[in-house]
């Protein structure tokens, strides 16, 4: 197959991450009144020479069905997160601040972690 005959690809902004939460999600209610639940997943990459890090990504639900799976979510489960990079810009005092994160379109518990 040549460069010619390959199907043309189009814009696309996906992400699917597969980690642990770290902490408890939050459920927030904006000053426009929508709410949200963030969260935070951990996710562990591969460096060269076998070294592993891990990358911390911020995430947030939005939908009331995404909300109320996210909400049920506790430190140290295993889930599956599937969205799309979003940048938001909000007020901080005097200041414009932006953070990008995981906006939730599919999420799933996959394993709860171990209580003691």
């Amino acid at each position: 197959m040549t460069m010619k005959d390959a199907p043309q690809a189009g814009p696309a902004n996906e992400v699917r991450l597969i980690g642990r939460v770290s902490g408890q999600p939050e459920e927030r209610v904006l000053p426009s009144g929508d709410r949200l639940v963030s969260f935070r997943v951990v996710v562990a990459r591969d460096r060269p020479r076998g070294r592993q890090s891990v990358d911390a990504l911020e995430c947030v639900a939005w939908s009331a069905r995404s909300r109320r799976s996210v909400s049920r979510w506790g430190d140290g489960d295993t889930v599956e997160v599937s969205g799309s990079l979003r940048r938001r810009f909000y007020r901080a005092g005097a200041t414009t601040v932006s953070r990008v994160e995981v906006e939730t379109s599919r999420a799933r518990i996959i394993r709860r972690a171990a209580t003691a």
